[in-house]
Parts: C-alpha cells; sequence; structure tokens
C-alpha cells in the first residue's frame, strides 16, 4: 500500500495495470480505507483510480454505463479499461466534495452545490440520449422494497411520542411508487464526488446506476448527514439548477424530492443508530476522510434538521416534522454533553 508493500489484492491490481494500461504503479493508496473497492494508482507522471468489486456483475455494469455517458458529458471518470474484474479509471480528483464544502463560507458552499447539483442533471440528461434505459435495473420497484422504505419511519419513535395518527403509511406507500423512467446514478453522497485539478466537480461510483423518478440522486445529496448546505438554501439550489427537461414540472417534481429525502434522512438515521451500537460515535473528521456514515451527534441533529424541513414540504410526510423536531433535540443535547 502507502509503504510500497503490495498484498495480494494490490499485487493482482498492478498486474493487471500492466496489461490494461501497459504500466505498473509505482505506489497503491487507498483514499477510502484498505477495506474500501477502490485505490488510487500512482504511475511516475499521473494517477488512476482501480476498482475490484466483491461483484463482478456491478464492475462490469458500471464500466458500461459510464462508458455510454462518455460520449454526451464530463461529470464522469473515463473508463480507462477493464481487466477481468477490475475496472481501471480516470481519477477525477484526490479532494472530495465532501472535504472540500466544509473549507468554504456560505455563499461559495452554495456556488459548490449548484455545481454539484447540475452535474447530477448533466448526466440523467446524457443517459437520455443513450439506451441505457432498455438495460438498467428499476430500483425500488417492489412493493416489499416500498413498505421498508416508509416502514423505517419507525426509528423516529424512539426520540420521540410516536408517529402520529395522521402519517398515512397506505397513502405515502403509493405516492413512492414510482416507474422507472429515469436514469439514477444512486448514492449521490458528496464523498462520491471530487474536486479535480480543473476545478470541476464530478461524480464517480456508478455501481448502483438504475432507473426511477430521478429525484431519488439530490435526495442522497441534500439527505448526506455531513452536508453542511442548510436544507432551505438546498431549496433554492434546486430551484436554481432543475432541469426542465427532466420530463416533471418542477412543482411536482419538488414535492416528491421533499418527501422522499424526509424518507431517506430517516433511513440514514437508522444507519447511524446501528453503527453506533457496534463502534460508538467517530468524530467529525474521520468520517469526512474515510467517507463513513456520519456517525457523530451532532451529523445525526443536522440529519433531523433536513428531515424536519423536508417533510414540511410534502402533504405526504408533513405529519413527521415533530417527530424529526424531537429528534434534533434529542442528538443536539448528547452532541452537547
Amino acid at each position: 500500500m502507502a509503504d510500497g508493500k503490495f498484498d495480494d489484492r494490490t499485487a493482482y491490481i498492478a498486474a493487471a495495470a500492466w496489461e490494461v494500461l501497459g504500466e505498473e504503479p509505482v505506489e497503491i493508496t487507498a483514499p477510502g480505507g484498505k477495506s474500501r473497492s477502490s485505490l488510487r494508482l500512482h504511475f511516475k507522471d499521473r494517477t488512476a483510480i482501480a476498482t475490484l468489486r466483491a461483484n463482478f456483475r456491478r464492475t462490469h455494469l458500471e464500466a458500461y454505463v459510464l462508458e455510454q455517458l462518455a460520449p454526451h458529458c464530463d461529470d464522469i471518470p473515463r473508463v480507462l479499461g477493464v481487466h477481468k474484474d477490475v475496472l481501471f479509471q480516470s481519477d477525477t480528483g484526490e479532494t472530495r466534495l465532501s472535504e472540500e464544502i466544509v473549507e468554504h463560507e456560505e455563499a461559495d458552499q452554495l456556488d459548490l452545490a449548484a455545481e454539484a447539483c447540475a452535474a447530477v442533471f448533466r448526466i440523467q440528461a446524457a443517459a437520455r440520449k443513450t439506451a441505457l434505459h432498455t438495460v438498467l435495473p428499476h430500483l425500488g420497484a417492489n412493493r416489499s422494497w416500498i413498505r421498508n422504505f416508509v416502514g423505517s419511519v419507525a426509528a423516529l419513535e424512539a426520540c420521540s411520542m410516536g408517529i402520529p395518527d395522521a402519517f398515512d403509511y397506505p397513502a405515502v406507500a403509493g405516492y413512492m411508487e414510482r416507474p422507472g423512467v429515469q436514469f439514477l446514478k444512486w448514492d449521490c453522497r458528496a464523498g462520491n464526488a471530487a474536486i479535480g485539478e480543473d476545478g470541476y466537480v464530478r461524480w464517480f461510483d456508478f455501481e448502483y446506476a438504475g432507473l426511477r423518478h430521478g429525484a431519488e440522486d439530490f435526495a442522497w445529496l441534500i439527505g448526506d448527514e455531513t452536508w453542511p448546505v442548510a436544507p432551505d438554501k438546498m431549496a433554492d439550489v434546486m430551484i436554481e439548477t432543475f432541469d426542465p427537461g427532466c420530463g416533471h414540472e418542477i412543482g411536482e417534481y419538488l414535492e416528491y424530492l421533499s418527501a422522499y429525502t424526509a424518507l431517506h434522512c430517516i433511513q440514514r438515521l437508522e444507519l447511524i443508530q446501528k453503527e453506533v451500537k457496534s463502534r460508538g460515535w467517530l468524530s467529525q473528521e474521520r468520517v469526512r476522510k474515510y467517507d463513513d456514515a456520519g456517525v457523530h451527534p451532532a451529523f445525526a441533529a443536522q440529519l433531523c434538521r433536513t428531515g424536519a424541513y423536508y417533510a414540511a414540504q410534502s402533504r405526504h410526510t408533513a405529519p413527521l416534522s415533530r417527530n424529526f423536531e424531537a429528534a434534533e433535540r434529542a442528538f443536539k443535547a448528547m452532541s452537547a454533553g
């Protein structure tokens, strides 16, 4: 790894790099930690990313998606080659968006947020020029997935006085049933975007790409617990960067985005609570450095603040706002302590 010694995995990747790129790396580092699928290869005069996933199919799906999108946008990595189960792609930059954005004041943060959202809209627009809609899986398309997604609101009960009777589970589940018509990158957390040397925001990690409504990608970003932009400011960013060619009227789009984001925030909260039980709380710096789940009380509180705001923007999730607010107070008190 960084000390120059290759273990079995890195030796395998180094040999594959020689086969595909005609050059063996002088060093291999792990930007997201040694347990992650992607490694950075350092050559004499360049770097590249090698991805070796446990799932062979996902590696090839990711390569196919990137190759199909490449002629239509510059917001993604370029595929440099594939060797069996290793994907080689261009390095989008060493600085993750999640790390860079916290170094700026609000005005610059909003600019970065707008760039990130505009890039997602461009990626989705690029996908509409391809035949990806004929081959990609439909995400969240079965009833059990929707039941679990909506049923996750139970995670708010521990920090509040129970889910209000006004929250209509069947109606919300019906509202969440959406046909797979729009390409989704999926997992658009800020840790999956990087700032290149040219200052450009590019998104990476397309292994879970599929089809759904389209707003889900933005819910992943807005509902990222490490994302420092206030929820109401992100609403303004969405209006500013909205692509009328996405196939939805903006009012309907934003209401669906709001309801989905509120439920997504609950799922992130569930993940944080699960991780706390197994690992305890982590430092904010570690979370950002390794693109980890936001296992810190301040991040959990931030997630609840975002959830409360977006829940209130949709009639389907409005009853949950008070639950989010109560949970936020609990995590704030924990953070202060």
